[in-house]
């Protein structure tokens, strides 16, 4: 089955299944997507939060994608967003995407 997610989306690689209604109408959902621990994610960047900053903006900033900023989330095991940059001076990892070696792990 296709996915209506880019292939940069953090949704890309979950599966979906199928849910039969009583009535017979099949209904399509995402499985759960679960996140690696962060330290299974090869960090290449620290950033210290400073005042004003989002979080889409540090993604384009690092990874060159605004749309990629649950990378962030997920390497530092944020499940809100907003968070990371709620606290000024909080310590961000930014690291390549899980499976992928890293300077550190070779």
């Amino acid at each position: 089955m296709s996915t209506p997610f880019g292939p940069a989306s953090r949704y890309a690689h979950t599966e979906t299944a199928t849910w039969t209604a009583p009535d017979g109408r099949e209904v399509v959902y995402l499985r759960r997507r679960f996140i690696a621990p962060p330290e299974r994610f090869a960090q290449i960047a620290e950033h210290v939060v400073a005042q004003g900053e989002r979080l889409d903006n540090l993604a384009a900033a690092y990874l060159g994608d605004p749309e990629q900023f649950w990378r962030i989330c997920d390497a530092n095991a944020a499940l809100r967003p907003a968070e990371l940059t709620e606290r000024l001076g909080r310590r961000l990892r930014i690291t390549l995407p899980e499976g992928i070696p890293g300077a550190a792990d070779e």
